[in-house]
């Protein structure tokens, strides 16, 4: 026997059933996908699908060179030449507004998008975050006012109610302003921190002079009263970032969505700009984060697209599921409506063929395959979770008779005439 080779540390399989470190199951994820289907839809949000292979440097130009994801946790390798790096795509957003500007998108009208998909970073595994993880993207590009900074935080709201846990998780959001006022706030947020470097841990020593912004985001309990008292970010909004950041909060509070104000909130990558936010839970430990985005105005020009204003989020679909599986209400169901079973000589092709007319006719069918006495072929029935059981012996098929037994409610058991199946399965199941 050879030796068992196993899954890589931090990326999971998604099998039917749930495991004993990875409790989400595939049927559980397709009803989420089923979810975000219907969900983008009703906001109007068209899908796009793009490689997990990407040049590095689309990375390096959006994300930030200094940054962790970056500097740190990037899956990097060169292709067969070694003329070009190429790495994983740890993010959405980067590779979305690649395409869109590789294939010139903008240039008819906004782009209201959205993505489905897996990313990697190499990070030390843990509940919630894995080396593969998924995420939900949505991405508005074009749109410049703050209403749409309203809408799509309003999106976020709109799935948490369908899935049950809106009241598990806290809106934070804050304004990082534009470029000329994150610039005078890290002046004066270095120079302050400097004052206090003997204080601060190696990791925020490092940040310090490359990403000061991502000090104010340390969990080093510490570093708090330092971070509390550095200069906020909002003491240098000028009066058009100030007047944006007014109007989202004025939306908010008229749609009645709840949210506080965190001036520390700076969220982990470079290209944010104005509204930043996070939708945050108490319930997945020290992975308190669902949901997270912001603007970033200046990306696609960055990547060489025509300046538009852009602002996106994402959601890791693994901790979303773990707080929807022990909080909410999401519906996982892959059984079959019926369940075939066959019994005597001539019985498996007759079972495959009703088993063919009642799939034509929108039932979903699984069908026992091979040979075992009835009682053994209802037990895989009953464990199969199917509502109703279709029975195919020697003495139906000499009468063009069928047996149908109801599995999960009190209809019981009937024999009727093959012609008649169809029909009674849909009074059945009305």
């Amino acid at each position: 026997m050879g030796h068992k080779i196993q899954s890589v540390k931090g990326m999971n399989d998604l099998l039917p059933v749930e495991q004993k470190d990875f409790k989400l199951t595939a049927a559980y994820w397709q009803a989420f996908d089923n979810a975000v289907q219907a969900w983008t839809r009703r906001f109007g949000y068209a899908q796009i699908r793009t490689p997990i292979v990407e040049q590095t440097g689309l990375f390096v130009r959006s994300i930030g060179e200094e940054t962790d994801v970056v500097g740190k946790e990037m899956y990097t390798f060169s292709d067969s030449n070694d003329t070009l790096s190429l790495s994983l795509r740890p993010e959405g957003t980067a590779s979305c507004l690649r395409a869109v500007v590789e294939h010139s998108l903008l240039h008819a009208a906004p782009q209201k998008l959205w993505y489905m998909g897996p990313m990697f970073r190499r990070e030390r595994p843990q509940k919630g975050r894995y080396r593969q993880f998924h995420q939900v993207g949505i991405e508005a590009l074009g749109f410049a006012e703050p209403d749409i900074d309203a809408e799509i935080i309003a999106m976020c709201a709109d799935l948490w109610r369908e899935l049950g846990i809106a009241e598990h998780l806290t809106l934070e959001i804050n304004s990082l302003g534009n470029r000329e006022e994150r610039a005078a706030h890290r002046t004066a947020l270095v120079a302050y921190l400097t004052q206090h470097e003997d204080k601060l841990d190696e990791d925020s020593k490092r940040r310090l002079h490359t990403n000061p912004l991502r000090v104010l985001d340390s969990k080093n309990p510490d570093l708090q009263a330092i971070c509390n008292a550095a200069p906020r970010l909002t003491d240098y909004l000028g009066e058009e970032s100030r007047r944006h950041y007014d109007t989202v909060k004025s939306l908010l509070d008229g749609l009645g969505i709840r949210y506080t104000e965190n001036p520390r909130l700076v969220r982990g990558l470079d290209y944010y700009n104005q509204t930043v936010f996070e939708w945050t839970t108490d319930k997945l430990g020290a992975q308190a984060t669902v949901c997270g985005g912001g603007r970033y105005d200046g990306l696609i020009e960055e990547l060489g697209g025509k300046p538009a204003a852009s602002i996106g989020f994402a959601m890791g679909i693994e901790r979303l599921l773990l707080l929807v599986r022990d909080y909410g209400s999401l519906h996982a169901d892959n059984a079959p409506d019926v369940f075939v079973m066959q019994q005597g000589e001539g019985s498996t092709l007759a079972a495959m063929q009703y088993a063919a007319a009642l799939r034509q006719a929108g039932f979903n069918v699984a069908q026992f395959l091979g040979s075992t006495k009835l009682k053994n072929q209802f037990k895989r029935a009953d464990d199969s979770g199917a509502k109703f059981a279709l029975i195919i012996a020697e003495s139906e098929l000499e009468n063009r008779q069928v047996t149908l037994k109801d599995l999960r409610g009190g209809k019981g058991q009937v024999t009727v005439p093959a012609a008649e199946l169809i029909t009674q399965l849909t009074q059945w199941s009305a």
